[in-house]
């Protein structure tokens, strides 16, 4: 949620912002005209209640008045009521419309309206060079029955896949080698619900823009995670942190689940784009001038990750149409992926400012007791499924076999998939 005093400081400004992030006629002029009135109304109500308030106290000080301020009473309640529910109205009306507008892109994120205008900023690792034509991770994982997409389409249906054998020690060996890592870093493990209600996710800001994307439980209420940011954000809903706890930081681990509506067609080929996935999701709740050097942070996580599975990549920056909802700023790391010949996004890395903090109401108190609104990051420590892919492709010898990344060997126990 934007500060309502930001929109009247800066209303131009904010519009500018608002349709760089794709926003073509955010409703400030109305938000402005309603925020005038609400203090108009709350002005009324208070002059109103204040005027009641004495006369009642006069009904005590002249009980020969009593009837006459009785009958001035009476001809102010009404009134309040009136005026209280105007007010009302207009408050959800208000707070209606601002939660209509997406969080502002920081300034430094380019202009554009769709991925295509997203920009590379730095590219790392070496890409292999083979001697043979590369498979795609399902040719490899089929001739080595690791994957079986088939069997799960008889059961689940499309954009679902068995993961089988070495696969299944990989997943687990990547797990413990992320979470290892974070955990040196001073992150918390959790492993989160993954159902959750409809209205934190409103509040979170990937309703109702994700509708079609998230599933939904009708008889509960309830939705799917899509990632595990949707029930770990939201933890700290209406609590007060003490700014000395600060940064609270946080490694998930989950199951998430996305319909991919609207991918019809696209990317139906093996594992990369499914409805199930496994992911490690980092979250952190911090102070905020010290968030954007949080959100480099984050990133960084994500590239010696990258780095030390030795798989090349690179990061993008998202510009400003192509941003969700909640994100002021966000990276993508992309991995090189042979079987495709191009780079495949693995990573996301954003950072929401107060926007979800504002909406879950999640603050902080800070040396002199005052009460501030945390900043909220996320980024994506590993999609399993997609580095997975990424580590058969880029380490896959010509006789079909796949090499483990030596990092993970102590993990796995064995060295190479044959």
């Amino acid at each position: 949620m934007i500060d309502i005093r930001l929109i009247e400081t800066k209303p131009e400004e904010i519009k500018n912002l608002l349709k760089k992030k794709g926003m073509d006629n955010p409703p400030i002029d109305k938000i402005l005209e309603l925020n005038q009135r609400r203090k108009n109304l709350i002005k009324e109500v208070d002059n109103l209640r204040h005027l009641q308030n004495v006369t009642s106290k006069e009904i005590q000080k002249n009980p020969k008045d009593k009837e006459i301020l009785i009958n001035k009473i009476r001809e102010i309640v009404p009134k309040l009521r009136e005026l209280e529910d105007e007010l009302k109205k207009v408050e959800d009306s208000l707070n209606g419309l601002i939660l209509t507008l997406p969080n502002l892109p920081h300034e430094s994120v380019p202009e554009g309206k769709d991925e295509d205008s997203n920009v590379p900023i730095k590219y790392c690792g070496n890409i292999p060079q083979f001697d043979f034509i590369p498979k795609d991770h399902l040719e490899l994982g089929e001739a080595l029955d690791l994957i079986d997409v088939k069997r799960a389409g008889k059961v689940s249906g499309s954009r679902f896949y068995y993961l089988k054998r070495e696969l299944v020690i990989l997943e687990y060996a990547l797990i413990r080698f992320v979470t290892d890592l974070l955990l040196e870093k001073g992150f918390i493990p959790v492993i989160p619900p993954i159902l959750v209600r409809e209205d934190i996710l409103y509040n979170l800001g990937y309703l109702p823009e994700l509708e079609e994307q998230i599933y939904k439980i009708p008889l509960d209420e309830l939705r799917l995670a899509g990632t595990s940011e949707h029930t770990i954000v939201p933890m700290f809903k209406d609590e007060i942190l003490d700014a000395k706890d600060l940064p609270q930081r946080f490694i998930s681990f989950s199951s998430c689940f996305r319909r991919e509506a609207g991918a019809a067609g696209k990317d139906t080929r093996g594992i990369l784009r499914v409805h199930q996935f496994d992911k490690l999701e980092m979250v952190s709740f911090t102070l905020p001038d010290k968030s954007w050097e949080e959100h480099e942070f984050l990133l960084s996580i994500e590239e010696e990750i990258m780095s030390k599975l030795n798989i090349p990549y690179r990061v993008v920056l998202i510009c400003a149409g192509d941003l969700g909802f909640p994100a002021s700023k966000k990276y993508d790391i992309e991995a090189w992926m042979p079987g495709q010949n191009r780079y495949r996004e693995t990573h996301s890395c954003s950072n929401c400012t107060d926007f979800q903090a504002r909406r879950l109401n999640i603050r902080y108190r800070d040396e002199d007791g005052n009460v501030h609104y945390v900043h909220i990051l996320n980024g994506t420590a590993l999609a399993i499924g997609r580095a997975i892919i990424a580590i058969m492709e880029n380490y896959q010898n010509k006789d079909g076999s796949i090499k483990i990344p030596e990092i993970l060997v102590p993990y796995t126990k064995f060295e190479v998939i044959k």
